[in-house]
């Protein structure tokens, strides 16, 4: 028998959008206040954290509420308003997507937000804070906001702080897409960041004289060699005695880059690829990654990419 699944319950508001900012039609960054500001106490989240945000649909009811975790763009520093960069989604799976009812909001209006951010995509959860190894942050589109939260939050906390072992690669379609460029090129000339950009549709952008291709594409062998050159270090001296590598956007992404890293050795923090790889349990990872969507990084059921993976990673760790 067929029973109609409820919709959602509706959400109790406990937060207000105090402002939005519209880099695109399709990008935005929403600055979001709690009723209840948090703890004085301690630092409300750690960079790389993240929460859920939700709306109820009051244009169809029957629809209910929707959620969707959010990574935080703010420094905890920056302890009242929490900052959202978001994209809106063409082409939602759900007929009740986020977005499309955020895209309605304005300033003032209400908003529901978890109390307790969470999160193991951290500095300190990953390569570690105390780790002296190059950090190499990779991000797609929006998988940018985990990295300026990491890296705010460094600057507000030191304005000497020292950047110049750590990289971020950000890609997206269109240069008005690589958003916060002014900040980031900020923290490059004041702290040493190693901050590049690249436009995967350049021919649609014939102004644009950055780099172009997918932010993976600095993986491809030549082009790897070419960053390390950029970076003032011989060619082929990123290997994970040098660099830990964190990696936030959508699978193809952050597959590739695992796929295009392994034969340097980089081992990748996910216990289902690890076992397909028989990578050896007391192997440290060194690829860590937040995924905004759910489709697997890495097909481990194709058995001739498990055994071309497996291959290189082992003379990778022989030579």
């Amino acid at each position: 028998m067929f029973r109609r699944m409820a919709a959602p319950k509706p959400l109790a508001y406990n937060a207000t959008l105090i402002r939005r900012e519209d880099f695109t039609a399709e990008l935005t960054t929403f600055h979001v206040k709690y009723d209840q500001p948090p703890p004085a106490e301690g630092p409300p989240f750690l960079p790389g954290q993240y929460v859920a945000i939700g709306l109820n649909n009051t244009e169809v009811p029957e629809k209910g509420s929707v959620r969707r975790s959010m990574s935080i763009l703010s420094a905890p520093e920056q302890r009242e308003v929490y900052e959202f960069y978001i994209r809106w989604v063409k082409h939602p799976e759900s007929d009740n997507p986020l977005t499309h009812l955020l895209w309605k909001m304005k300033d003032g209006d209400r908003i529901f937000m978890t109390k307790k951010p969470v999160g193991v995509f951290t500095v300190k959860d990953t390569v570690g804070e105390n780790d002296p190894r190059w950090r190499l942050y990779v991000a797609a589109g929006t998988g940018l906001a985990p990295f300026v939260s990491i890296l705010r939050s460094e600057h507000l906390r030191d304005p000497k702080a020292d950047m110049s072992r750590t990289v971020l690669l950000h890609g997206a379609s269109y240069p008005a897409d690589l958003c916060y460029w002014e900040e980031l090129e900020g923290y490059a000339k004041q702290h040493g960041l190693h901050y590049f950009r690249t436009c995967s549709r350049p021919k649609e952008a014939p102004d644009w004289k950055g780099d172009a291709g997918r932010v993976e594409e600095y993986f491809k062998p030549d082009k790897l060699e070419a960053l390390e050159k950029r970076l003032g270090i011989g060619a082929g001296e990123l290997t994970p005695r040098t660099c830990g590598v964190l990696i936030c956007g959508l699978q193809g992404t952050i597959g590739e880059t695992i796929m295009r890293l392994a034969p340097r050795g980089f081992v990748p923090d996910n216990r289902r690829i690890r076992k397909a790889l028989e990578i050896p349990e007391d192997m440290p990872p060194h690829v860590w990654w937040e995924q905004y969507d759910n489709t697997p990084v890495i097909n481990v059921d194709d058995p001739e990419l498990v055994a071309r993976l497996a291959g290189e990673l082992r003379a990778a760790w022989s030579s």
